[in-house]
């Protein structure tokens, strides 16, 4: 695939997670990837709502990603909604029932199961929006200015 067209992303999280980003960015959605809620958690994409909800959506490339993954029950803490992003070969019984599921390529996605809603708590959310709100200037800042940033900082 990345022969074709070298704009692709290299590893097949992170083109699912591209598509993904193409399927919230339509419905008004903010979007940012490789996302840190908290220390030794890192989401694969993050999403802020019109309404200002926040949706946490992990990629599985394979059932091994799957099953290697301990951590994706911190992390339903830290959002609105919790959603897996796929590839249709995927053997979806093996996610759990009580999350959102979104079938995705490289170039898109579509909802296959609306996430439950659980709210965040006040707090909680004031933190996750100011860290949102922190990351996505830093990288954007690093856009026009790249030697004035420490990549790994965001």
């Amino acid at each position: 695939m990345n022969q074709l067209d070298p704009s692709l992303p290299a590893m097949p999280g992170q083109r699912l997670a591209r598509g993904v980003a193409r399927l919230l960015r339509s419905m008004d959605h903010a979007v940012l990837t490789e996302f840190v809620p908290s220390r030794g958690l890192r989401v694969d994409v993050i999403s802020m709502g019109p309404k200002g909800e926040f949706w946490i959506v992990e990629c599985k490339s394979c059932r091994a990603d799957f099953m290697g993954d301990q951590k994706w029950r911190g992390y339903v803490e830290w959002c609105d909604r919790y959603f897996w992003a796929v590839d249709c070969d995927f053997p979806v019984e093996l996610l759990p029932g009580e999350t959102g599921l979104i079938c995705a390529d490289a170039y898109g996605a579509e909802i296959q199961r609306m996430a439950p809603e659980t709210r965040l708590a006040g707090a909680r959310r004031s933190r996750v929006m100011r860290d949102f709100a922190r990351v996505s200037a830093s990288r954007l800042q690093c856009l026009t200015d790249p030697e004035a940033f420490n990549a790994a900082a965001f």
